[in-house]
């Protein structure tokens, strides 16, 4: 190995995971402490080190103390687990070796990036995976949209009673959030109305050679093609064209490509309501810290702002429920989720744009999902038979073998 202990730190770290979760039943417990997290980054941030550099020292012992405060925000969770253990061992043992300060700057979040090719590839995310890797990414696919639905991550959908403003994303290169509003004049017996988003905002973190940070703010009847400081791209940086903003319907679809990220958003406007959808990289929606882990796309909303099969949602009597299946049918001919998300916004507002807004969602979801499989998924639990229609509401999804078993109840 190296003066500064490389090769050897990578290989324990691609060597001990496999080996305690081998001679140890309870691995799973250190994946929940999310110590493999910190070694991950910690990793990372050793792809980026120069092979020759005076100030290579320097750099590797922020890369330690980084590993360090990232391991410290574990200890009550991972602290009886070995693998923490040695995790702190090894790092105490680097900074005595290298002289570390006890106390020094910490290194900023790093995508992965090429020792051969880091000029060509550092802001072409999928590119950068796949010459490091041998493989394209992994992508995730998040929706949000309508009364509001939330699609997540792992392929949840949620009907959710949320108003306010909520984190979508808060990851350490993204973040977005929805504020949303009451779009109902009457509510239900037990309080509830209609709501949607009406306002979001979306950060693009700074990201060292690649780009500033920039903003974007569409609100109803205000989806500007360009970002708030009315640029279209990531700035001076050599990779500022790897973030651009494209008007796809003026004033009703806009799309922001991040390639450096692997990441794609939609923002979309029908009637008087926003949706938001997103393609991004595995890799990057996981790279968040637990202070960052309230996001509607990553757990769903949260159980108090679910709306349960207990509640109704036929309070605001403008269509039938017939009239509101015949609607969302022409549309959605498939009686998947989205189609029952369809029909319970209409009749929960009464507004039939909403309808245009769920076809929207599942227009990106056809461009974005990873996997043409999953298009259309369909739920056994949280069913409500309301208005002579199913709805069907914060349920995992299943398969259709459970949901052939399930109609076989009716």
């Amino acid at each position: 190995f190296n003066s500064l202990g490389a090769i050897t730190e990578k290989a324990l770290f691609r060597v001990l995971p496999p080996f305690f979760c081998f001679f140890f039943p309870h691995c799973p417990a250190v994946s929940h402490c999310k110590i493999r997290r910190c070694s991950s980054k910690y990793l990372a941030a050793m792809e980026n080190l120069p092979e020759v550099d005076p100030n290579r020292t320097a750099a590797y012992c922020e890369a330690l103390h980084s590993y360090s405060i990232c391991t410290q925000k574990t200890v009550h969770i991972c602290r009886g687990e070995i693998a923490y253990r040695s995790v702190v061992s090894f790092i105490k043992n680097q900074i005595i070796r290298n002289n570390c300060s006890e106390e020094g700057p910490v290194s900023p979040p790093q995508l992965p990036t090429l020792a051969g090719n880091h000029h060509l590839h550092v802001c072409d995310y999928e590119k950068c995976f796949a010459c490091k890797h041998g493989a394209p990414p992994a992508y995730q696919h998040c929706a949000v949209f309508g009364d509001p639905h939330v699609w997540t991550f792992s392929d949840e959908f949620y009907t959710c009673q949320v108003e306010g403003s909520w984190p979508l994303l808060d990851n350490n290169y993204l973040y977005v959030q929805a504020a949303s509003n009451s779009v109902a004049e009457e509510q239900s017996a037990d309080g509830l109305s209609a709501t949607a988003i009406d306002k979001l905002t979306i950060i693009f973190k700074n990201m060292k050679e690649c780009v500033d940070e920039k903003n974007y703010h569409p609100e109803i009847d205000n989806l500007p093609a360009a970002f708030t400081d009315s640029s279209v791209n990531g700035g001076e940086r050599p990779g500022g064209s790897s973030l651009t903003i494209h008007e796809r319907v003026p004033g009703r679809h806009v799309e922001i490509r991040a390639t450096y990220i692997g990441t794609t958003i939609a923002v979309r406007q029908a009637g008087k309501h926003l949706s938001f959808s997103i393609q991004t990289a595995e890799e990057v929606a996981l790279n968040f810290t637990d202070e960052q882990d309230l996001q509607l796309c990553m757990g769903g909303c949260p159980p108090s702002q679910r709306i349960s099969r207990g509640r109704h949602c036929c309070w605001n009597g403008n269509l039938t429920a017939q009239e509101a299946h015949r609607l969302c049918k022409a549309r959605l001919p498939v009686e998947d989720a989205y189609f029952h998300a369809c029909v319970f916004d209409v009749m929960a507002s009464g507004d039939v744009a909403f309808a245009l807004a769920t076809l929207g969602a599942l227009e990106d979801i056809r461009s974005f999902h990873p996997d043409a499989q999953r298009l259309h998924i369909y739920h056994t639990s949280g069913v409500l038979r309301l208005c002579s229609s199913f709805l069907l509401l914060s349920a995992p999804a299943v398969s259709p073998l459970g949901l052939l078993l399930f109609l076989g109840e009716y």
